[in-house]
């Protein structure tokens, strides 16, 4: 029989353990998050000195380093391609689009960290644009406007070409990232080539409000709900949430939404701006109002993301069957690892 303070003994020591491998494992997560900022910092700092011949090399290695390891965005992005497509692609054709899809990501990572080095000159020999009236028309009301984007080509671009014009002042949302240290790091990078960083968080929807007071280009990339409490839409023919904040804002400030993509090309970007979406307040609910510009704003997202599904940089979950679909894979991979270590 075991003896009372033998049992409180053992008792200590599981829960010391448990401390101790708690410790451990925050100092491996620590040493971890230390060498992802690391590696970004020198990534960046070398990805805007060495020559441009050598770029695209990288941009093609980038993605087929991807590709192989991140199984289970490689399987979202083949879901979310075939949603778009509309049609069961070959299998040969649908892994090609992956992989293409994984180029222009890299890509986007790549211009991104090179864009801040850049002359305004060389910023605005590498941009196009269709339809820049709609911003400025928006913009001379004395609200700035509110630029809804999807995660699309390379939008980091039109943000630092924007903001070549001393005329505007730009703002931009962005979703909160780890480690934090990371997440900082970009922030202080945007705000080095001119833009006005705002965390995504509780104190974001009032400075929005006040930079659209101040007449700031308002940048909001909304094709998907990171939050958790959008509003329900019908998005390349199923039922999910999008954020509701482009269109509950504008109804509240006046300001227009105006949606945008941004396009990857050859050796450029090429940026396409929409007419605003129609805002009516009506003797409804009000809820109800941003449930229809909301939609209605991805129905053109819809349009503007066929124009170009491979630029589309969706690698989450974005729909409900989405999870059943990645809980599926994750299991067969489990299983097909345990079948191949069986001697």
């Amino acid at each position: 029989m075991a003896l009372p303070h033998a049992s409180a003994s053992l008792r200590y020591g599981s829960k010391l353990q448990k401390i101790q491998a708690h410790y451990r494992r925050s100092k491996l997560n620590v040493r971890k998050f230390s060498i992802a900022v690391t590696a970004y910092r020198v990534g960046s700092y070398l990805l805007r000195r060495i020559p441009r011949i050598w770029l695209n090399p990288i941009q093609r290695f980038s993605a087929y380093l991807a590709t192989g390891v991140a199984k289970e965005k490689k399987m979202l992005v083949g879901r979310h391609l075939s949603r778009i497509y509309s049609e069961d692609l070959p299998p040969e054709q649908l892994k090609r689009k992956i992989h293409q899809t994984f180029e222009t990501y890299a890509r986007y990572w790549i211009d991104s960290a090179r864009i801040q080095d850049l002359t305004d000159f060389e910023i605005d020999s590498g941009f196009t644009v269709e339809g820049f009236e709609h911003i400025e028309n928006a913009w001379q009301t004395g609200v700035g406007p509110i630029l809804a984007l999807p995660h699309l080509g390379g939008w980091e671009w039109a943000g630092r070409w924007l903001i070549c014009s001393p005329k505007y002042k730009v703002s931009v949302v962005v979703e909160e990232q780890s480690p934090p240290e990371l997440f900082q790091f970009l922030m202080k990078y945007r705000e080095g080539f001119g833009m006005n960083v705002i965390p995504l968080g509780p104190s974001a929807g009032r400075q929005v409000v006040e930079a659209l007071k101040a007449n700031h280009v308002v940048c909001l990339l909304c094709d998907r709900d990171i939050e958790g409490n959008g509003i329900e839409v019908d998005f390349f023919g199923e039922r999910t949430t999008v954020p509701a904040g482009p269109a509950t804002l504008a109804l509240r400030t006046g300001a227009h939404v105006v949606p945008v993509a941004v396009y990857q090309r050859e050796n450029s970007h090429h940026a396409v701006v929409c007419p605003p979406i129609e805002l009516k307040r009506t003797k409804g609910r009000f809820r109800d109002d941003i449930a229809k510009a909301t939609q209605d704003l991805v129905y053109v997202f819809e349009d503007l993301i066929r124009e170009a599904p491979e630029q589309w940089h969706l690698m989450q979950p974005n729909w409900k069957s989405d999870y059943g679909a990645l809980e599926s894979f994750r299991l067969q991979r489990k299983n097909f690892l345990k079948f191949e270590r069986t001697p």
